[in-house]
């Protein structure tokens, strides 16, 4: 007898003889995804480390704490014990004289800044004088008094500076701002000298009227900005190196 094949067995032997084109295809597509995924999480892990060198390098080498920007103006940097040596003495009189504002919570009528000069303490005018006087107000003596304590202690050459805002001063005793500023800073000076025993040699006083100001003065509240008296601190030309101290 002979045994008889239908043509239906063949041709599902051979629909079951192997993978279609589909799967190999998708298999491909899974590869390629997983080397792709591979290639991003390289990528990200690189960008990590170097991300974080970066931030090291700029730490270790910037001068200025992070946020900080220049900014137009005259040419003083911002505040901050970290611009000098944090053990050199100027670093501890800047420490001392932001905590002394803070105790007597004058922090928005005092300033204290670095400038390449040294260090400048800068006291708004009606903490010190009434309006269009050089007289110094009783109010101002507290402050005066310590300030001048600080100063006492210190070997620093002072200089006292005065500004007033460019509105025209007509008086008897002031004809114009020049005598307005330089009798302020010649009354604190005299102060300091009279209260604290200072060697008049260490001080001076300067009055430069309106023709220094911070900002310009086109509001009144730039204008008050702009009256002011400023205590520097002068940095020693060769300071002592055993100080910490840096021309």
């Amino acid at each position: 007898m002979r045994k008889k094949y239908s043509k239906s067995g063949s041709n599902n032997k051979d629909s079951q003889s192997g993978p279609g084109w589909e799967i190999v295809y998708s298999g491909f597509i899974l590869i390629l995804l997983c080397f792709f995924i591979m290639l991003c999480s390289f990528s990200t892990m690189e960008e990590a480390k170097v991300m974080q060198f970066v931030r090291s390098f700029s730490n270790a080498v910037n001068l200025f704490p992070g946020g900080f920007k220049f900014e137009s103006g005259q040419a003083v940097v911002p505040k901050s014990a970290e611009m000098v040596p944090t053990r050199s003495a100027m670093a501890k009189l800047f420490e001392h004289l932001e905590l002394l504002s803070d105790r007597l919570d004058l922090k928005d009528e005092i300033k204290v800044l670095f400038s390449k000069e040294g260090l400048v303490m800068r006291l708004s005018e009606h903490t010190l004088f009434e309006s269009g006087v050089a007289s110094i107000s009783s109010e101002a003596l507290p402050l005066l008094e310590k300030i001048g304590a600080i100063i006492a202690q210190t070997e620093y050459l002072v200089r006292i500076e005065g500004h007033t805002d460019n509105v025209p001063i007509r008086t008897f005793l002031f004809p114009s701002n020049w005598e307005l500023s330089t009798a302020r800073a010649v009354n604190v000076l005299r102060y300091f000298i009279e209260h604290h025993q200072i060697d008049a040699q260490r001080l001076s006083a300067e009055g430069f009227g309106e023709f220094q100001p911070l900002v310009a003065n086109d509001t009144a509240e730039n204008r008050n900005k702009n009256r002011r008296v400023e205590v520097i601190f002068i940095r020693p030309e060769n300071p002592d190196p055993d100080s910490g101290e840096r021309s």
